[in-house]
């Protein structure tokens, strides 16, 4: 307040200063957001590069072999991949603080991560199953077998082929087929659901800068 030279009190421009406020207040509120979202995309990058990685080590060792260099790097890629969830996951508190108050992305943070687990998980699978193969076309080998430079696996217990286990070898590579096209299509499916959120994120993201 402030008094008028005849002596009259006269309210100050307070309406228009609080609207000042409040458009300092939202902008430095969205700036927040932004700044949050951008750090998602960040982790994102890193779980694509992440996924690259895992393909190629798992691409050299059923070209090449070598067990242990195949584990390493899944052990490199299953730190990594804890790593980016734990970011998310301050991410996520971050949203949702009072002074921010967007569950709304936090919920779509939150989402993702639900399917990126999912797609690990699944990406796991179908490597463990390629690894060990049909299972009609694996190796056997007996402890009283030889192995022969020139003519490969020499196996001392010939298996009459009987139609009862030609059955069970089909039975077995229907279920081993089964497994890796579920494990496949539910790797594609959470891989379309990441991207639908993503384009949310991204909108969002648009939605803040402009």
């Amino acid at each position: 307040m402030e008094q008028s030279e005849g002596g009259e009190v006269k309210p100050l421009e307070e309406e228009g200063e609080l609207e000042r406020m409040d458009t300092v207040d939202d902008a430095s509120k969205s700036a927040k957001v932004l700044d949050l979202l951008r750090q998602f995309l960040t982790v994102q990058r890193r779980r694509a590069e992440a996924y690259t990685k895992l393909r190629r080590g798992f691409s050299e060792y059923m070209s090449n072999g070598g067990e242990e260099a195949y584990q390493q790097v899944c052990g490199e890629i299953t730190q990594e991949f804890n790593d980016c969830s734990k970011q998310v996951i301050d991410l996520e508190s971050m949203l949702m603080l009072p002074d921010l108050c967007r569950a709304d992305l936090a919920n779509l943070l939150k989402a993702v991560q639900v399917q990126e687990k999912q797609k690990l998980h699944l990406t796991v699978k179908i490597q463990v199953l390629k690894k060990s193969g049909r299972p009609s076309e694996r190796i056997v080998m007996h402890d009283s077998c030889q192995l022969d430079n020139i003519t490969g696996h020499q196996c001392v217990h010939v298996r009459e082929i009987t139609e009862a286990a030609g059955t069970e070898d089909a039975e077995a590579d229907a279920e081993y087929d089964s497994a890796l096209k579920e494990a496949i299509c539910g790797v594609q499916e959470a891989v379309t659901c990441i991207n639908e959120y993503m384009e949310e994120v991204r909108y969002e993201i648009e939605a803040l800068e402009s």
